[in-house]
């Protein structure tokens, strides 16, 4: 089946800490909440790779499984795009200015 790339919105996530997990969520200023849950490539999760606080600008779409709770699902064949402090800040404002 093909993807439907009209139902993947722009995102800025952040990786974070969940106990001795790590895990990824939406920033906050956003439509989506920062307690949602963000289903990501293993390699955003990598503590390795990138530090633990890292941002991202992910393309996702809000789903669920079976009629389970909702999350943001990023397809794991997307590159990752790591922002920098100044330009979270810049698309996180950018996005209040474009809402109603």
């Amino acid at each position: 089946m093909a993807r439907d790339i009209h139902a993947y919105r722009e995102v800025a996530v952040e990786s974070f800490y969940d106990g001795a997990r790590v895990r990824v969520r939406p920033m906050n200023g956003q439509a989506y909440h920062s307690g949602l849950r963000v289903d990501c490539p293993q390699a955003m999760r990598d503590p390795q790779r990138y530090p633990v606080g890292t941002c991202f600008k992910v393309l996702a779409k809000l789903t669920d499984r079976l009629g389970g709770e909702p999350y943001l699902y990023v397809y794991h064949g997307d590159p990752i795009e790591v922002l920098t402090p100044q330009q979270s800040k810049t698309f996180l404002a950018a996005f209040r200015r474009g809402r109603i």
